[in-house]
């Protein structure tokens, strides 16, 4: 396996930190939205579009960032995804009523959106093929760690019963500043290093192969498939487990059920790890057709599970689902040049959350006690669509390649 240079190693891992907090961002809102709904007396369906409505724009957005990323440079794109969010983190926590925090998520899904297409793009740039997987994996460990800790710092912050929602958000600007000035400071050395030697700059302007379009729309499709699975599963976890059964007397409801998204969240970092030291050159494609329909199981165990299996159930779909990620994005850089990378990520992820944003719509919808298993269910038959999509893509490289 080759190894990054320490250089690389720290930008890499500086901008993980970044895609640790967009996902805590984004998974703040599922760790509170029973709370919302309770002191705004709204129902599920209700919280649901308030999750369709944040991640609509997440999705969206990143052709738009994507475009701005390749024009103007990844860091300065992500230094305003951190202070835009922080900005309307605070705005959340000031909002009077549940229309404005409606505009609120609105706002914060367009910032958050700028994420991934710098971040993915800037990662990709900064490494080879041998050593992108291992720096993807990394990226989506952290990535992970942010996931699962938006549940765990709301199971904190609510333990004790006297802080709500609002301070939760007011809390997450804290680490979005530090690792923002972080950025800058890089930004700036990262100038002055191009002004003194231009090479810095000469991987970018690299001759490059031209965009495999079949091979790239067909994965994207895969990806968006998996995106709706993704936005149902995550935005009503706690929800799903608050009915696990394993809470015990001392611990209050909503501080219980994000411990237990937490953990769950937690074993994803165990799939991006796993992920990342298997994704090679020639076998990415082989490892999406596994990940993408060995989602179908954990998921209609999870339609039908009843009490502390539900526990379970969710942990094993966590471990498959984020293997998806470092193969996915390696397969994106495979596909794209250098020079329109941000560009292939941001229509990529407007595809990915775009139609996710619609899983907690359509998620919402359901309610009673047949309601798990019409969802599960439901998400089991369009994890198995995407796979479809990716056997598709290996069968089309398999046709192509020189025999």
């Amino acid at each position: 396996m080759s190894k990054m240079p320490p250089s690389t190693f720290r930008l890499v891992l500086l901008i993980s930190c970044a895609h640790a907090l967009v996902h805590t961002f984004e998974l703040a809102l599922p760790a509170v939205e029973q709370m919302i709904g309770d002191e705004y007396e709204v129902g599920k369906a209700s919280t649901g579009a308030l999750g369709m409505v944040w991640r609509l724009p997440f999705g969206l957005g990143a052709v738009l960032a994507g475009y701005l990323a390749d024009r103007f440079g990844s860091r300065p794109l992500l230094i305003v995804y951190l202070i835009g969010c922080s900005v309307t983190a605070v705005l959340a926590q000031w909002a009077p009523t549940f229309n404005i925090l409606f505009l609120v998520m609105l706002a914060m899904g367009c910032f958050a959106s700028i994420y991934h297409p710098a971040g993915l793009s800037l990662i990709s740039r900064e490494t080879t093929p041998e050593t992108r997987g291992s720096a993807l994996g990394l990226h989506g460990i952290i990535g992970s760690l942010g996931i699962a800790g938006a549940p765990f710092g709301a199971m904190l912050l609510f333990s004790s019963g006297n802080l709500g929602w609002r301070d939760y958000y007011l809390i997450l600007t804290v680490p979005a500043m530090l690792i923002a000035s972080r950025l800058l400071l890089d930004e700036l050395r990262h100038r002055k290093a191009v002004k003194e030697s231009p090479v810095v700059a000469s991987v970018e302007a690299a001759p490059e192969e031209a965009i495999c379009w079949n091979r790239y729309l067909i994965l994207v499709s895969a990806g968006a498939l998996s995106g709706f699975v993704y936005g149902a599963f995550m935005h009503f976890l706690p929800r799903y487990l608050d009915t696990a059964g394993l809470r015990p007397d001392d611990w209050t409801p909503a501080s219980f059920r994000n411990a237990l998204a937490a953990v769950v969240l937690g074993c994803g970092a165990i799939g991006q790890g796993v992920a990342g030291r298997l994704c090679r050159p020639g076998r990415l494609e082989f490892l999406l057709v596994l990940v993408l329909f060995g989602n179908v199981p954990p998921l209609l165990w999870m339609a039908f599970a009843e009490g502390p299996s539900r526990f379970v159930a969710a942990c094993v779909l966590a471990v498959i689902h984020f293997m998806n990620q470092p193969v996915y994005n390696s397969l994106i850089a495979q596909h794209i040049p250098a020079s329109r990378r941000s560009m292939g990520y941001g229509f990529s992820n407007m595809m990915c959350f775009g139609i996710g944003a619609f899983g907690p719509l359509c998620a919402g919808q359901f309610d009673g006690d047949s309601a798990d298993t019409i969802v599960y269910g439901g998400l089991a038959g369009v994890a198995a669509a995407a796979g479809l999509f990716a056997v598709y893509s290996l069968r089309i490289r398999d046709k192509t390649q020189p025999a």
